[in-house]
């Protein structure tokens, strides 16, 4: 369904000269800003403020890739869709109608999640081995009185 209601979108555009518009992005991250538009007052300045404020990427790119990334549950398909329902990813859909870099993405991201977890296990036995230390720790009375006064204790 999804794929017919963007092929009757894309079907839109100025009679006598299509390049004025409407303009039918192919890559996912413009479907979605432009699908986000749709949902904003974007004429307005505080419209255009909310805009100019949300970045759309394929991937998570690279000041991204090191933060440490939230889930909305309110957003979860598994919470918000029953199971009988039908759905399509928004890369899929965007492959289909010319995106041409899926493959490239879908590299890259691989790329990226070898990198994140073989940080995220650097990280786990660095922080095991900080709490291992800080155990086998032996403080004598007057630097315990010393670190109490200074508030770690």
């Amino acid at each position: 369904r999804a794929k017919l209601k963007y092929a009757n979108f894309k079907r839109k555009h100025t009679n006598s000269n299509p390049r004025h518009g409407p303009f039918h992005q192919r890559a996912p991250a413009k479907i979605l800003w432009r699908t986000v538009r749709g949902m904003v007052p974007h004429k307005t300045a505080r419209g255009a403020a909310a805009l100019d404020r949300l970045k759309c990427f394929e991937g998570v790119p690279h000041p991204y890739d090191r933060k440490k990334r939230m889930v909305i549950p309110a957003a979860l398909k598994v919470l918000r869709l029953r199971p009988e329902r039908r759905f399509c990813k928004l890369g899929d859909l965007a492959s289909e109608f010319g995106w041409k870099h899926k493959d490239l993405i879908k590299r890259l991201e691989d790329q990226r999640k070898v990198k994140s977890e073989a940080f995220h296990k650097k990280k786990t036995a660095a922080t095991r081995a900080r709490k291992e230390a800080v155990k086998k720790v032996k403080v004598s009375a007057e630097d315990q009185k010393v670190l109490e006064a200074a508030g770690f204790a």
